[in-house]
């Protein structure tokens, strides 16, 4: 599933959350406690049973009067990785040899790989209509064999529901933490996004990759063509790919500004990716962006 330069990649990579999560271990992201770390955070007014060694005393010199420091406490992530296995995903194109579905369980299983190894507890989920096979967070190496299975084993062929899946998940993740969505996105938008904005508002922070296929992007079908529908298969419709292409065209623009202008107004993170793209260097990029 990972090849020797995915791994070599994902050592070199780091993710850390943008917003304050709650985990159950001592990690690198920021925790709404406070603790012992080398951040600091503020000072507050010394009261009897305060450590002495927490004591300011370079301010106590200035003022006069004793203060602590507080710093900000680190903890671990709780992540959970949502990667779509509806019909849609099963197209590939005539420019790559990887489907999206399997694009989008290499871009799983990199993600996961990561997050374990930094000792952050991940969970996966599969969807269409529906979650399904749902593997809760954990963070040790063994955890990590049971999402290469269930990744291994997921199989495309129903219909699309994001949103309804989407608001399955809501109860997985209880506590702040990170969702990451891998998916064509190719649903009603506004119930995409209102389904995405309900873990916003529990303070989860949300990444979404939206994969396309080249030919997605670009419609290069210049002879007569029959399109067969991926979800719904009996669906078959020969026309002359010219006659369409613009309307094809304007339409999946309208789609993508729709989506991206709702995402950045959630403060949502958007990375669109295409199958032809090499994993390292598209990580690499996300990370360094984020981070």
């Amino acid at each position: 599933m990972l090849t020797p330069e995915d791994h070599l990649s994902i050592s070199r990579l780091q993710l850390l959350a943008k917003s304050v999560v709650d985990g159950i271990a001592a990690g690198h992201h920021r925790s709404p406690h406070q603790g012992a770390s080398v951040e600091f955070k503020e000072h507050r007014q010394y009261v009897r049973g305060d450590e002495i060694r927490s004591i300011d005393w370079k301010l106590f010199g200035k003022t006069d009067r004793l203060f602590v420091r507080q710093f900000e406490d680190e903890t671990n992530l709780r992540a959970m990785i949502l990667v779509d296995q509806s019909g849609s995903m099963q197209y590939r194109g005539s420019r790559t040899e990887h489907s999206k579905h399997e694009f989008a369980v290499r871009l799983a299983a990199c993600l996961a790989t990561l997050l374990i190894s930094q000792r952050d507890a991940v969970g996966l989920a599969t969807l269409d209509t529906q979650l399904r096979n749902i593997i809760r967070p954990r963070s040790t190496a063994s955890h990590l064999h049971l999402i290469y299975q269930a990744l291994a084993k997921s199989t495309v062929g129903a219909e699309t529901q994001l949103a309804v899946s989407l608001n399955q998940a809501a109860g997985q993740l209880r506590s702040r933490g990170l969702l990451i969505l891998i998916s064509d996105c190719f649903d009603d938008v506004e119930a995409l996004l209102n389904a995405l904005q309900t873990f916003r508002k529990a303070r989860t922070e949300v990444i979404v990759f939206q994969i396309f296929a080249p030919d997605e992007l670009d419609f290069p079908f210049r002879q007569r063509t029959q399109f067969r529908g991926l979800e719904h298969p009996a669906t078959r419709q020969v026309v002359e790919p010219q006659a369409i292409r613009n309307s094809y065209m304007n339409r999946l623009a309208e789609y993508r500004q729709q989506l991206t202008r709702g995402l950045q107004q959630a403060r949502i993170d958007l990375i669109a990716c295409t199958t032809n793209q090499d994993l390292g260097p598209l990580l690499t990029e996300t990370m360094a962006r984020r981070n």
